[in-house]
């Protein structure tokens, strides 16, 4: 990346160029073709972000004028510490953008938001095939060895 990278809250005007990268990142997961996200989740999704009662928020990387990568985080409760935890819920760069540091930068800008939100804790999950997002992961935060388990009812 050249030195224009910059970090930086979403923007209403970023729809256009935001969509590309989500719809990237869902596909990614496997959420795309016939279980593709319902198109109401990302308008719900979307409308998250600009709204100041929801804890939702997002940042993304801009490169010489155009969105490379972007993040979602959350602030919530714990019953383990007085101030908010952050939770890093989606991370996804473009591909001619990965391993140029996009990803790393994403991750330091929550650090930041976390901080001064008064959170001491970020935390996130990736699939453990994943293992371009592990090595970068592994240099950014400690691995505390929980596993997660879910069930939809």
């Amino acid at each position: 990346m050249t030195d224009a990278l910059r970090i930086r809250p979403l923007a209403r005007s970023d729809y256009g160029e935001w969509l590309p990268l989500w719809d990237g990142y869902n596909a990614f997961y496997g959420r795309s073709g016939a279980t593709a996200l319902d198109a109401d989740i990302t308008a719900m999704t979307w409308s998250r972000f600009f709204d100041a009662y929801e804890p939702m928020h997002a940042l993304v990387a801009e490169n010489e004028g155009r969105l490379v990568g972007l993040t979602h985080y959350l602030f919530h409760r714990s019953t383990t510490s007085i101030g908010p935890n952050c939770y890093l819920q989606d991370l996804f760069t473009s591909e001619g953008a990965r391993g140029k540091g996009v990803g790393a930068a994403l991750i330091e800008g929550v650090y930041a938001a976390a901080r001064k939100a008064g959170s001491a804790r970020v935390y996130w999950q990736t699939h453990e095939t994943n293992a371009t997002a592990i090595a970068l992961y592994e240099k950014m935060a400690e691995r505390p060895g929980f596993i997660v388990y879910r069930k939809m009812v």
